[in-house]
């Protein structure tokens, strides 16, 4: 669907007027009101409060009448401005014309959507555009609203933003778009970008997060999961940070699938791999429900479509009804009716209770398109703290396993590796013991992975320089230790194997 056709959104900008998008950047960039301009001006507790919906800190730092606290009171905290003070800052009539600003009591203007500044990664400045009160804080900040809304940014999307692997690419689809974060990191490094979304208000804004941030504009379509794309159309990358929470009913668009239980997640997995080119990735934040009598690994393989290597991480685990009073906080029950608070509550118990989910998860999914005879599906749980961003973690693990998919016991002892950088080792054991009772190597970069090893693996991990084989390390370690080369040889490979797709060595 082109962005010509979409309906008139009454509160929001006029769509087809990039030229005063144009001017109104401009304007921004020369007050400052970028990301570094924030935080400079606010200090980093009122720039942190704002993620917490607190306004109170923020509206403190902004008592003055520089151009920047302007901005800041009038786009961000959603304070009328007094038109005088803002005609030298902003184009004020043609933000009027355009919707960008409407009149309110006699002389003062205001925002009619959010503007949240943004840093890209490569230090640009962009903005993402949201309706009002959704900028600060994600959903925290708008209550029980209309189920249209369209959020702003989340720790939700700065994830997945910080997941995707970012190669160029030509072809990119960001299913689910929202306020246009993802389309707009992609429209960075793919080609052409598709932007989709059921709610064809979200194209609305994404048109103008794009615009406003410099972008090009990206194909937008309405409509739900795939049905947006054409027959024969394919992506070199998909990203989706789709309405995963899984609830009875489907009240808020933004956060519901609207599908029972987990389907939504599974059916938008399952559908993406024939979307794919060869060498593709698809990379999606998900729920998924923990189902009595079920291991929720096989649960998850089972969504993995054919002809797809799969990486798929379980973050974080809720019981259900820590899981029903975290949505309804975000939606505003709780500040509701206590007879309605609690008639929502036992809908969604009710819920799980009649599917038998004990718990939900929620992580991260990547699929890559492959042509291996056997591909690769590798489930875990990694609940602890991990470096964004992560796109290059992400590719290198893909990288690694068709490595390990290429080379057999033999070709490994064969190969050179070298430790990667910033892994070191500890040892583990009563003080003053002679041996530590185990030895743990782990990264300070991306996963932050530890993993246990023998001896053997934690001298082999310490010499591996790239300058001798596997099996010439492993030859001096026997002689070392006393032990038959031949038998060293024959069982250390599986822990070079593991030591390699975990990412502590890697071929020299």
């Amino acid at each position: 669907m082109s962005t010509s056709s979409l309906p008139a959104l009454p509160t929001a900008p006029a769509p087809g007027r990039p030229d005063v998008a144009a001017r109104l950047r401009d304007a921004l960039l020369g007050a400052s009101f970028t990301a570094d301009g924030l935080l400079e001006l606010l200090d980093a507790p009122a720039y942190a409060a704002l993620a917490r919906s607190e306004t109170v800190p923020a509206l403190r730092a902004t008592r003055g009448d520089t151009p920047l606290e302007l901005l800041v009171r009038l786009f961000l905290l959603q304070q009328p401005v007094l038109h005088a003070r803002v005609e030298d800052v902003l184009p004020v009539d043609a933000c009027l014309e355009s919707g960008w600003l409407v009149r309110v009591g006699g002389d003062e203007v205001a925002a009619a959507v959010d503007v949240r500044p943004y840093g890209g990664p490569g230090g640009e400045d962009w903005f993402i555009v949201s309706d009002l009160g959704c900028a600060v804080g994600g959903a925290g900040g708008i209550g029980s609203r209309e189920e249209g809304v369209v959020l702003g940014v989340g720790g939700a999307s700065t994830t997945l933003a910080g997941l995707t692997v970012r190669t160029p690419v030509a072809a990119a689809l960001d299913l689910g778009t929202g306020s246009g974060i993802q389309a707009l990191h992609a429209a960075q490094h793919a080609t052409r970008v598709t932007a989709t979304d059921v709610n064809p208000r979200a194209l609305h804004i994404t048109r103008l997060t794009l615009a406003l941030s410099g972008a090009p504009a990206a194909d937008l379509r309405e409509g739900s999961l795939f049905e947006p794309v054409k027959d024969g159309e394919s992506y070199d990358l998909i990203v989706s940070n789709p309405p995963f929470v899984i609830s009875p009913g489907a009240r808020l668009t933004y956060r519901d699938g609207g599908m029972g239980g987990d389907d939504l997640c599974r059916t938008l997995v399952q559908q993406a791999g024939e979307r794919l080119n060869e060498g593709g990735f698809a990379q999606f934040l998900a729920n998924w429900q923990h189902v009595e009598g079920e291991d929720w690994q096989d649960r998850l393989r089972s969504w993995v479509p054919r002809g797809c290597d799969a990486w798929i991480v379980q973050r974080e685990v809720q019981d259900v009804t820590q899981y029903a009073e975290l949505w309804l906080r975000d939606a505003g029950d709780h500040r509701g009716d206590p007879a309605e608070y609690q008639a929502r509550y036992d809908a969604w118990l009710d819920e799980f209770e009649a599917r038998k989910v004990k718990a939900v998860g929620f992580g991260w999914i990547t699929l890559r398109r492959t042509g291996a005879a056997v591909p690769s599906v590798v489930a875990e749980e990694w609940p602890h703290s991990v470096e964004q961003p992560l796109g290059d973690t992400v590719r290198a693990h893909f990288d690694r396993i068709d490595y390990l998919r290429a080379h057999d016991d033999a070709a490994l002892l064969a190969a050179h590796f070298r430790l990667v950088a910033e892994v070191v080792q500890e040892q583990v054991g009563l003080p003053g013991a002679e041996d530590p009772e185990h030895v743990v190597l782990r990264q300070n970069r991306g996963m932050r992975r530890a993993t246990k090893v023998d001896t053997v693996g934690a001298g082999f991990a310490g010499v591996c320089d790239g300058s001798l084989s596997a099996g010439r390390i492993l030859d001096a370690i026997a002689q070392l230790v006393g032990e038959d080369p031949v038998l060293l040889r024959d069982r250390t490979p599986a822990q070079i194997r593991l030591l390699v797709e975990q990412g502590f060595i890697e071929p020299a």
